[in-house]
């Protein structure tokens, strides 16, 4: 599988930001896509996941109510609508899919996802 992160930028506090993963290379709905991020210094964090048939999602404390993940079968294409940013938000965003039998333990975890797009940077002033 190879995954394409965009749409990151340079927007202010409370604005609004959708990022994409376009997907490669085996069939999209065979897998999970789970969304990360790092801050410089930081570690690898997990934000969000959508499961293979979309059907169920997946969000760290720090983005419910923010952040909504979904996905575009037609288009191979996975997404990651951002609003009320703030400036803690701030990382390089990355794309990873789990082709592999969903591990419950690992859903939130790097380990839990075996291809890895190359990650667009946000950035949100305040």
């Amino acid at each position: 599988v190879q995954l394409q992160a965009s749409g990151g930028g340079l927007v202010q506090a409370g604005d609004s930001l959708r990022l994409s993963c376009a997907a490669s290379g085996r069939t999209f709905s065979g897998y999970a896509v789970g969304w990360f991020r790092q801050a410089p210094g930081e570690e690898r964090e997990f934000v969000a996941r959508i499961s293979r048939s979309g059907a169920n999602t997946y969000y760290a404390d720090f983005v419910k109510g923010r952040f909504t993940i979904s996905r575009d079968t037609a288009k191979n294409t996975a997404y990651l609508q951002m609003t009320r940013l703030k400036p803690e938000d701030t990382a390089v965003y990355f794309c990873a899919a789990d082709t592999g039998v969903p591990k419950l333990g690992e859903l939130r975890r790097t380990s839990g996802y075996d291809s890895w797009g190359q990650g667009t940077q946000v950035t949100v002033s305040s």
